[in-house]
């Protein structure tokens, strides 16, 4: 049985060539692959360690557990879906209103738990009568607005919390980043965001010795005078722990509040599979159950033991955009560096102290890559904007993701950002299409007999070609779902 745990050496295995990107079945020499990987999880870290804060779970053992979701991932997937699967932030408000409720962890964690059961579900249906039923409910226009709402929605992120902290860190760690990225060359290019982070640790401890504490918000959102690299809690830390571990416990309430969350993991699922096959320039809707089922299995034992629940990280789909390597090689790295890390508590309090300045800096140009890959997936789809029926629904459910909008329906029970603006895409396209006039209901049919085919440039390299020369299939008077070529 294939795994998808062999990799081909790509090139020399140092310095691909300019253009050429590292497929999913490709790696670099190893120590490169180890870099890589390492960069993948310093891109998740920052979410992942600070939503358990959030939840009042341990984010050490946050961590372990994103490792293991992601090697069991890659396993269903046969390592053909590269992705990192980090602490899901769509909890973060639904643990708030539990605890609010009279909720302990364990009762978060155990309504967590039902959300992966009813996740793992979905995916089996979705093996079961093809991606077709995800792409009836979200053709093209729909997964890039959930994509583009997804990326955006990080934006006040970075705004808010992160940029504050030290501005000028993160404007000085921008630029370094967005030159390193553009300007260097070959291996040094690909590991530009964490030659970024790099940098930042360097400017922030040489900004503390010139200039002394700075006073701003710090990472608890209070103004006060800090250091901007506070490594205070690395000395604290001992090198190797185990994190603590509980068992959930369930209560309706509980599992009312967090099952309309699903939505939101179906689609950032489902976007993200996408993203992931225009980046690749591979077909992967039949391996869309598969990742959907898979990421309700690494919730469902992440919560079990007392962690959060995982979903496939947009953050590294920002570091595979800005470094070109698919290869699934880096995240098994990266699912080793975890599983090291969450039981290194020492190591977690060095990632920990990334200045927020210098995370602002990373994620405005992370965050934008993700939220522009929903353009691109209308573009390679030849989503007409003009037609209201493909325009209004987008713009509302963009607006209310980067907003995050709240619909209050009760006291304890509302919607709000991705969940939201989700719906509003998913519900807005039917309905308006329901009673649209028939002139606007030009494209392919909703149930059509295939979903996505992407443009190959030798016929037989096997269906994998660069994402920036791939193409999707769009044009509904080709009978059979025919290709034609864009470019």
């Amino acid at each position: 049985m294939d795994l998808g745990v062999r990799w081909k050496l790509h090139g020399d295995g140092r310095t691909p060539a300019p253009g050429a990107v590292v497929r999913p079945d490709e790696r670099l020499s190893w120590p490169r692959t180890a870099g890589l990987g390492a960069q993948h999880v310093v891109a998740m870290f920052g979410a992942s360690f600070v939503a358990p804060v959030l939840m009042g779970l341990d984010p050490n053992l946050a961590i372990m557990m994103s490792g293991v979701a992601t090697v069991i991932f890659l396993l269903a997937t046969r390592g053909q879906v590269p992705s990192y699967l980090g602490c899901s932030l769509s909890f973060v408000g639904v643990a708030a209103v539990i605890r609010a409720q009279g909720g302990t962890s364990a009762t978060v964690t155990g309504a967590v738990f039902v959300v992966g059961v009813a996740l793992f579900l979905v995916g089996l249906a979705v093996q079961r009568f093809g991606a077709r039923i995800i792409h009836a409910a979200m053709p093209p226009i729909v997964t890039g607005a959930v994509v583009m709402l997804i990326g955006f929605n990080l934006a006040p992120v970075t705004a808010s919390t992160y940029w504050p902290q030290d501005q000028w860190t993160a404007l000085l760690v921008m630029l370094f980043t967005g030159l390193a990225v553009v300007c260097l060359r070959g291996f040094w290019s690909r590991v530009a965001i964490f030659l970024g982070l790099l940098f930042g640790y360097g400017i922030s401890w040489l900004l503390d010795r010139v200039f002394g504490k700075i006073h701003s918000v710090d990472a608890s959102g209070h103004a006060t005078d800090h250091w901007r690299l506070d490594l205070s809690g690395v000395g604290q830390a001992d090198w190797l722990g185990l994190p603590a571990f509980h068992g959930p416990s369930f209560q309706w309430s509980a599992i009312l509040v967090a099952l309309p969350v699903v939505i939101a993991l179906v689609a950032e699922n489902a976007g993200h599979v996408k993203a992931v096959g225009e980046m690749t320039g591979r077909t992967l809707d039949d391996k869309l159950g598969t990742a959907i089922s898979a990421d309700g299995v690494g919730s469902m034992l992440s919560t079990a033991l007392g962690g959060p629940p995982n979903t496939t990280y947009s953050e590294n789909i920002g570091v595979m955009a800005a470094t070109r390597v698919y290869s699934t090689a880096a995240y098994w790295a990266a699912a080793g560096f975890a599983l090291l890390f969450g039981i290194c508590p020492k190591f977690g309090a060095v990632v920990a102290a990334i200045p927020g300045g210098v995370l602002g800096g990373i994620t405005v140009i992370l965050y934008g890559m993700i939220g522009l890959l929903g353009a691109q997936i209308w573009i390679r789809s030849d989503v007409d904007l003009r037609n209201p029926l493909n325009l209004v629904p987008a713009a509302a459910g963009i607006i209310i993701g980067i907003g995050n909008v709240t619909l209050k329906f009760t006291d304890t029970f509302s919607l709000s950002g991705i969940a939201l603006g989700t719906l509003v895409v998913i519900t807005g396209y039917h309905v308006l299409r329901a009673l649209a006039p028939a002139h606007l209901k030009t494209e392919e049919p909703l149930l059509d007999a295939g979903t996505s085919s992407y443009d190959v440039d030798d016929a037989d390299d096997g269906g994998d070609v660069d994402a920036g020369n791939s193409g999707k299939s769009g044009d509904s008077g080709e009978p059979g779902g025919a290709e034609r070529r864009t470019r």
